[in-house]
């Protein structure tokens, strides 16, 4: 046994006993070689380049066909039944000031809808216009899955009926000191954090959902972030072309609003795609320009992807896995005399996963750009970018739009809504809408 597991030894706690009983000495071991031995280094490649990304729109006749026929294939996959949701919802509202799942904040303008009734709301709208049940899966962090699953019992699932929405909690990996060594959050427990992001597809596996997905017929899963109310959940294009270029993986990018956006960049080395953090990116590659005067390292990654679900199944019994990165936090522990010690400084090692290192790992990754205004606007900060101010108003701006390029004649308004339920700016065209006036804040919703 490696001298990083020498202090397992039989212990006087039962539960602890289990959970050290319970560990998975292997997936440890290589999470400590990557992130305590090898300093978590994942080295940035010596050679690469920006990759190749398919644009919002069409630039020639050859791509408008592409695009045409791929909306098509993706609203096939939708109506067979082949297509379902997937939000990653582990995280809280601490950040925002909020004591709960993030997935619970009200963050729409005027109805004050949490960002799961948005969701679920608009998975709804697509079941409906596609005449099709659309599962939703909704991966929660062992912290806040009761909590969450409570919130949609109160809520009578938004509609849903209840065996169409499954829950389950990411995994977890226990913290270390900085040589290797365990933590203990308490006399009885090792101090345990979630995996990360990349979790979610061993989490989809060991839950029992991929199972769930193959019995249904889902082939493909729409992935994204439990923070971004302006999702397209289902997009018929995406999943199109991520069905005709037979992809394993699929991304959206967003054209990066300057070079040190806080988005990965996307980048192709060694013929495989992958994700550079922006934090890594050098700074001169990071402001390197095209004949054009446009960023070359443009492609930024919001977070949302298509996977088929046998891709996923590869991930079972470590035929493929994804590499640890190191995290370095602060963690309360017992030392050595029972004394619960709250450090003032980063004193532990966090393992985690990320999604977008499934990409190099996938067969014909592709990406299509998005466009920000109708696809991204987290809510991730209290005040400033990404804040729930700044996420109100951009719903604000994309239901405006939305209704002067229908041709929808409303009232001037400071504050206007539409429901999630309309899934598309063709849906609000030629119909007879609700319209719902307070004061200066304007609701609409189907007549």
């Amino acid at each position: 046994m490696s001298q990083y597991f020498k202090h397992l030894e039989p212990v006087k706690s039962p539960v602890l006993q289990m959970q050290l009983d319970e560990l998975d000495l292997n997936e440890l071991q290589q999470a400590i070689q990557q992130c305590i031995i090898d300093k978590g280094a994942l080295a940035i490649p010596e050679s690469y380049e920006p990759a190749d990304y398919f644009p919002l729109k069409p630039e020639n006749n050859e791509q408008e066909k592409l695009y045409t026929k791929a909306f098509e294939a993706g609203i096939n996959a939708i109506q067979d039944g082949k297509v379902a949701a997937f939000t990653v919802a582990g995280g809280q509202g601490t950040r925002l000031g909020y004591n709960g799942p993030k997935g619970t904040l009200p963050v729409s303008p005027v109805k004050n809808k949490s960002l799961f009734q948005i969701f679920a709301e608009k998975i709804l709208g697509y079941s409906e216009k596609y005449n099709v049940t659309i599962p939703w899966y909704i991966m929660c962090s062992p912290l806040n899955i009761e909590a969450t699953t409570a919130f949609f019992k109160e809520n009578q699932y938004f509609g849903f009926d209840e065996s169409d929405v499954k829950f389950f909690a990411q995994g977890v990996m226990p913290a270390t000191d900085f040589e290797g060594k365990l933590l203990k959050s308490s006399e009885d427990s090792l101090a345990f954090s979630p995996n990360g992001h990349g979790g979610s597809l061993k989490a989809l596996i060991d839950s029992g959902s991929i199972a769930d997905m193959k019995e249904r017929g889902i082939e493909h899963l729409s992935y994204f972030q439990v923070d971004n109310p302006l999702i397209s959940i289902i997009n018929p294009l995406f999943i199109g072309l991520h069905i005709l270029k037979n992809s394993d993986m699929s991304s959206r990018s967003l054209t990066k609003t300057g070079p040190f956006e806080k988005l990965g960049n996307f980048i192709i080395t060694e013929g495989k795609m992958t994700i550079i953090e922006y934090s890594d990116l050098p700074d001169d590659k990071a402001q390197e320009t095209d004949q054009n005067g446009r960023l070359r390292y443009r492609a930024g990654s919001p977070a949302i992807h298509v996977i088929r679900r046998d891709f996923i199944e590869k991930f079972a019994n470590d035929s493929l896995s994804l590499p640890y990165h190191r995290a370095e936090k602060k963690v309360p522990y017992i030392d050595a005399i029972g004394e619960l010690i709250k450090p003032e400084t980063p004193n532990a090692v966090k393992f985690e996963t990320f999604i977008f290192d499934a990409l190099p790992l996938a067969n014909n990754p592709i990406i299509l750009e998005a466009d920000r205004a109708e696809e991204f606007s987290p809510v991730k900060n209290k005040t400033g970018v990404d804040s729930l101010e700044s996420s109100q108003k951009d719903q604000i701006a994309k239901a405006k739009a939305w209704l002067k390029t229908a041709g929808q004649e409303i009232p001037e308004s400071e504050t206007v809504e539409i429901s999630s339920k309309f899934t598309s700016i063709e849906d609000l065209r030629g119909i007879t809408l609700s319209i719902e006036k307070t004061d200066d804040a304007i609701y609409i919703d189907l007549k």
